[in-house]
């Protein structure tokens, strides 16, 4: 049976994580850098505890202003540590089972190998188990297993893909799937076929293990109803990768 975990990134403040929560299987929850504080990650958790989800760190930079959207250059000291500072923050709370940057720090580390081989490191340095979430196909996802992680190769419901597999700049005007159907139709062909059109209509080939879905959206809870629903009546198993063989 295919099988995909639902991943979502939670605690910062978009209103709808009670909603969302018992519809996914792993949630990141922000660390109080780029949104979030002591309350939110533990109300965070708790809800994810509640539901049986698996509870994941989603560390970005320290820019709050810009929701950690925009790219700072860091040494790699500094990015260590800032990496590590804020998965300890949240292990505070609960045991926890995977981590996945956040905006531009997860951009960044899908195409710079230096910058994905520091996060890869900070990982293992606070725990080998650790399942690192990466954008399927980057530099991050062999930053990962270089270093030797476990990692879950991500892909995008509501995000377009380019030839070599990356995402559709958000620059541009055909980089959000606004039509739920087009959007669970990608997600469905993705599992069971490995592969997703890009832009130019081209098919590249793409490795799911997790789907992420964004909890900032008007009609986030509606959509992950939706490919919940639509993802078990195809007969896909939904289960948090970290809890995967």
């Amino acid at each position: 049976m295919p099988r995909i975990d639902l991943n979502c990134d939670l605690g910062e403040g978009a209103g709808h994580d009670a909603e969302l929560m018992p519809l996914i299987t792993s949630a990141n929850i922000a660390c109080g850098a780029h949104a979030g504080d002591e309350a939110t990650m533990r109300a965070t958790v708790t809800l994810a505890q509640k539901h049986g989800v698996a509870i994941g760190a989603h560390p970005g930079f320290a820019d709050r202003e810009n929701f950690g959207r925009k790219e700072m250059g860091l040494a790699p000291a500094a990015l260590h540590a800032l990496v590590v500072t804020q998965i300890a923050a949240l292990a505070r709370f609960a045991p926890l089972r995977h981590v996945k940057p956040h905006g531009a720090l997860y951009n960044l580390a899908a195409r710079d190998a230096a910058v994905a081989r520091v996060i890869a490191e900070a990982v293992r340095a606070v725990d080998v188990s650790l399942v690192l979430f990466g954008l399927a196909g980057s530099e991050l996802v062999r930053a990962g297993r270089a270093a030797g992680l476990r990692v879950a190769e991500e892909v995008f419901a509501d995000r377009t893909y380019q030839r070599d597999g990356s995402l559709t700049p958000r620059s541009r005007l055909d980089a959000l799937i606004t039509d739920e159907a087009v959007a669970v139709a990608q997600v469905l062909r993705m599992v069971r076929e490995g592969a997703v059109r890009a832009t130019e209509g081209t098919d590249v080939a793409i490795k799911a293990d997790t789907v992420c879905l964004h909890g900032d959206g008007l009609h986030a809870v509606a959509f992950a109803r939706r490919l919940k629903a639509e993802l078990t009546q195809a007969g896909i198993e939904l289960k948090a990768f970290s809890s995967q063989p």
